[in-house]
């Protein structure tokens, strides 16, 4: 699949590698995948992001506050309120009793393989590494590009579309930008593979 990724889809996982390695994540996250694509100069997935008025500080925030959560996203998180659970007034108790942060993801764990530096992909990342070979092929595209990258991260349920969303970025307002509107989401924002 590699094989068919553009430049500037490549330069998003090494970004995504950079950023894991940086804040001492042993693993790749989606998260990881988005602040790389912010990192992006003249690509399709900047300029998007850009039309879309996305401010990389509010993105950054978003994603602290999910991972101090813990993971939750906003959607569970409500969900979860529905049901009687505060998911703010759990996160507030751990961290009176264990500090700040303390449910955060991303710190670094013990390696039970060899020192060679490799951080692994988490499921969730390979899953919209996969997502954007069909978002290429449902657009009938040949190559993966950055901007599949984006619409990939847009189709996920989870912590970072959640956050794309709150700054007004879906699967069909990149698709709009794009101007490749051309029925490979489902109306509600999801990808369709054809």
């Amino acid at each position: 699949m590699f094989e068919r990724f553009t430049e500037g889809a490549r330069a998003v996982v090494k970004g995504a590698v950079g950023h894991a390695e940086r804040t001492g994540a042993a693993e790749i996250e989606p998260g990881h995948l988005l602040l790389a694509l912010l990192d992006g100069r003249g690509t399709k997935a900047s300029f998007a992001l850009s039309a879309l008025g996305v401010r990389p500080d509010a993105v950054i925030t978003g994603l602290d506050e999910a991972r101090r959560r813990g993971g939750v996203s906003a959607a569970d998180a409500e969900a979860l309120a529905g049901l009687g659970i505060d998911v703010g007034a759990i996160v507030s108790r751990v961290e009176e009793a264990h500090g700040e942060g303390a449910l955060a993801h991303g710190r670094p764990r013990r390696r039970l393989w060899s020192g060679s530096g490799h951080r692994p992909f988490t499921r969730d990342a390979k899953t919209v590494l996969e997502q954007s070979l069909r978002v290429a092929l449902a657009r009938k595209e040949k190559s993966i590009g950055d901007e599949h990258l984006l619409l990939a991260l847009t189709a996920k349920p989870g912590v970072v579309r959640d956050v794309l969303a709150g700054c007004g970025v879906s699967f069909d307002a990149v698709e709009r930008v794009l101007g490749g509107g051309n029925g490979s989401g489902d109306g509600n924002g999801h990808a369709v593979a054809s």
